[in-house]
C-alpha cells in the first residue's frame, strides 16, 4: 500500500473512532426476550431517586444491594432488577400506585405480577413470587403498600433461594407489559445513586 493509501486509511479509522467515542451503545435486555437498550434512571419524574416504597414488608433501605447488570444465566445476560432478600412467605406490597396489568407464569420469573403506573409510563415488575395475595386480579387498582403477593423461589430463583426480583420499565405509548426499557430500580428504592 502507498503512503497515500495508508494516510486515507488512517484518517478513515480516526473518523470511525471519533464516531464510536461520541455514540452511546445500550446493552441489550435479554431477561424477558427483548432486544431493547437499557434506559437510564429517570430524573425529575415519578421515578426520581427514592420515590418508590420498598416492596417487601420489613426490609429497610440499608438491606438493599445494587445487583444491576450482575451476570445471570451463566454469564449470558445481565441482571435487570434489584433482588430483595427475605424469608419465604414475606408479604410483597405495591412499590407505587397503579393498576395490575398482568399476572403471568414464566420459566425465568416464575410467578410474576406487573403493575402499570396511573400515567401508563412505568411498569413495576414483581417476580419469583410464592403466590398472589388473596383477591389480586388483573385490572385491579392498587395504592402504595397494598398487598400483591408473597416472597418465593419460583422460576429460575432456585429452591430455597427466597427473594423478590423487582424491576422497573419505562414505557412508551402503546407498549405492552413486557415491551418497556429496563431502568435500574435500586436508586429509586434506596434513594442513593447506583453503585455501577
Amino acid at each position: 500500500m502507498t503512503k497515500l493509501g495508508w494516510g486515507i486509511l488512517s484518517v478513515f479509522l480516526l473518523i470511525v473512532a471519533a464516531f464510536a467515542a461520541t455514540t452511546r451503545f445500550g446493552t441489550a435486555d435479554r431477561t424477558r426476550g427483548g432486544d431493547r437498550p437499557v434506559a437510564e434512571p429517570p430524573v425529575g419524574e415519578e421515578g426520581q431517586a427514592g420515590t418508590l416504597a420498598i416492596p417487601v414488608r420489613g426490609v429497610t433501605e440499608a438491606a438493599l444491594q445494587d445487583s444491576w447488570n450482575d451476570a445471570r444465566g451463566g454469564g449470558t445476560r445481565g441482571h435487570h432488577g434489584t433482588d430483595i432478600m427475605a424469608a419465604g412467605g414475606t408479604p410483597v406490597t405495591a412499590a407505587a400506585p397503579g393498576r395490575v396489568e398482568k399476572l403471568f407464569e414464566s420459566s425465568l420469573g416464575g410467578t410474576t405480577l406487573y403493575v402499570r403506573s396511573p400515567d401508563r409510563r412505568w411498569i413495576y415488575y414483581y417476580a419469583h413470587l410464592a403466590g398472589y395475595a388473596p383477591g389480586v386480579h388483573e385490572g385491579q387498582t392498587v395504592r402504595t403498600g397494598d398487598p400483591l403477593g408473597f416472597v418465593g423461589d419460583s422460576g429460575d430463583a432456585g429452591p430455597g433461594h427466597y427473594h423478590l426480583h423487582f424491576g422497573v420499565q419505562r414505557m412508551q405509548p402503546g407498549e405492552r407489559w413486557w415491551e418497556g426499557q429496563d431502568v435500574n430500580p435500586y436508586p429509586l428504592l434506596a434513594g442513593k445513586p447506583a453503585s455501577r
